[in-house]
């Protein structure tokens, strides 16, 4: 039972995540480049974990957006970090 509310948590920071990456264009269209996805595809996917942890991934791949966001949400680097491990199913990576 425990594993299914972390999983939420890790969920709703992620989409929390997603809505501060696309809220700047060039970084949005960074994060679409990076994965490869459209618009569209994002807009139908979002609520996915493989998706998320994707979006967490390209924040922890790019230190400077992993630390603003993490402020601009109001959670620790760590935070989003753990998250992408957990939407992975997985451990944070060392």
């Amino acid at each position: 039972m425990r594993a299914r509310e972390t999983n939420e948590d890790a969920g709703a920071l992620a989409l929390r995540a997603l809505v501060w990456t696309l809220g700047e264009q060039d970084r949005a269209q960074r994060l679409l480049d990076t994965t490869g996805l459209d618009p569209q595809d994002l807009r139908a996917r979002a609520g996915e974990p493989a998706v998320l942890a994707a979006v967490l991934g390209f924040l922890e791949n790019y230190e400077p957006d992993l630390l603003a966001c993490a402020e601009g949400l109001e959670v620790t680097p760590a935070a989003l970090v753990a998250a992408r491990a957990a939407l992975d199913g997985g451990e944070p990576e060392a």
